[in-house]
């Protein structure tokens, strides 16, 4: 069976097939072909996916997302960071990335960041001199950071597929290394300025001007204050947190900036539940073809493979951190962590390494995954908005690129990074 299943996997993929439909039509192949189990677990395995009480978080967020952009937050985000570092060798390019680090407190997921404030930034930032190429790249980048600062999809997914984490431990592990990922886009970008004599937006503003601008952008960064301090409160869950970010995101657009009206929330209301069904219906496929994975032993003979090369934590990671990177070449995020942490995972309990750590290497990481060709699904997001072709988006992109490697070989490197901030809360021991 494990050859059907893998070769039919790979079909799809060169096909061009949905990952959904690869995986879940690589399974039930796999299951027909080999025929010792009944073909009723393929729909009670799809169900079993998505049946649960956390997963609920993701439609939530999404919706949450999707209504403070509808509202109009992205100038006011926009604005704030032009305050603070716009006056820097490389202004918007730095206002791109700080305006980035701000929506990933609401959206926690690169592709809505990349399809909204990514879309105006690469806009402004052309219209300020840079090139096209180079705006869609920077815009595609700090994409990135929305899954690594708190709130994050792919992390209540995570925490779904292993239990070892939790998904508070999770979005706390995730702050350290998103400021990291930031300030590294923000060091490449003033080198890239400063080699092709991209200058400040303007000068520097006043701090009555600063403060203006924190006004108008209080009510978005109050989000992900309220998200965190809920949940570790105890006042409500990780899901309960989601449902209370979209009330916070219609309370915010109806009373607060007064764009949202009836039209405008059946429209995100269309639009996030068309979102959720996607990433579901990957979850749900995705969960036929782990669960396969396990009966077959694939996650025993890796870890079997893996420890005849060596026994050091370190070593281990880097290892394992390259065979990740090779997979998100070519499977997107979602279907990534849950085909491979169930695979990986246990390798943290075998070699003594902190849980916490290895979740966010390997989310970190997948993250990376969504801006490298020929699968990086930030990219083709990007190359449609900016209407370039991937391989120019791909070339441009590629100094970002090794900047967001340097902060993964960081964080693989000094566990500290990821446990430091869990361990003050109690959640890393």
């Amino acid at each position: 069976m494990t050859a059907p299943l893998f070769i039919v996997f790979a079909v799809g993929l060169i096909l061009g097939l949905p990952i959904a439909f690869a995986m879940g039509g690589a399974g039930l192949v796999a299951l027909t072909i080999e025929g010792k189990l009944s073909l009723l677990s393929v729909p009670q395995r799809f169900f079993d996916g998505i049946n649960s009480f956390p997963l609920m978080a993701v439609p939530f967020f999404i919706l949450a997302a999707d209504l403070m952009t509808a509202s109009g937050i992205t100038t006011a985000l926009l604005r704030f960071s032009n305050s603070l570092v716009g006056h820097i060798r490389g202004g918007m390019g730095h206002v791109n990335v700080v305006t980035s680090m701000m929506f990933a407190g609401v959206s926690g997921s690169a592709l809505a960041d990349a399809a909204g404030p990514g879309a105006v930034e690469m806009r402004m930032m052309t219209k300020s001199g840079y090139d096209k190429p180079y705006s869609a790249a920077l815009s595609a980048a700090t994409a990135t950071i929305g899954p690594i600062i708190p709130p994050s999809i792919i992390m209540v997914i995570y925490a779904l597929t292993d239990s070892r984490v939790t998904v508070a431990g999770l979005f706390l592990a995730g702050v350290v290394p998103g400021l990291l990922l930031g300030l590294a886009l923000m060091g490449m970008n003033h080198w890239i300025s400063v080699q092709r004599g991209y200058g400040a937006a303007h000068e520097r503003m006043g701090w009555r001007e600063r403060l203006g601008a924190l006004w108008k952008a209080t009510p978005v960064l109050l989000m992900p204050l309220i998200i965190i301090a809920g949940i570790l409160t105890g006042l409500f869950t990780p899901t309960e947190a989601s449902a209370v970010a979209v009330f916070y995101a219609l309370l915010i657009g109806l009373f607060v900036t007064r764009t949202l009206n009836g039209p405008i929330i059946a429209k995100v209301l269309l639009q996030s539940g068309l979102v959720t069904s996607a990433a579901l219906l990957i979850v749900s496929m995705a969960s036929l073809f782990a669960w396969l994975l396990t009966l077959l032993q694939i996650p025993q003979a890796i870890a079997s493979a893996i420890g005849t090369l060596t026994t050091e934590p370190v070593a281990i990671m880097l290892i394992v951190m390259v065979f990740v990177l090779i997979c998100g070449l070519f499977i997107d995020t979602l279907p990534a962590v849950i085909i491979l942490v169930p695979v990986l995972a246990p390798l943290s309990d075998q070699f003594g390494i902190h849980p916490l750590h290895f979740a966010m290497a390997i989310v970190l990481n997948l993250t990376i995954g969504l801006i490298t060709p020929p699968v990086g699904g930030v990219l083709f997001v990007m190359s449609t908005v900016s209407r370039l072709r991937l391989e120019v988006l791909s070339k441009a992109i590629l100094p970002l690129l090794a900047a967001e490697l340097v902060v993964l070989l960081a964080v693989v490197l000094m566990p500290q990074l990821s446990t430091t901030v869990p361990a003050w809360f109690g959640y890393a021991r």
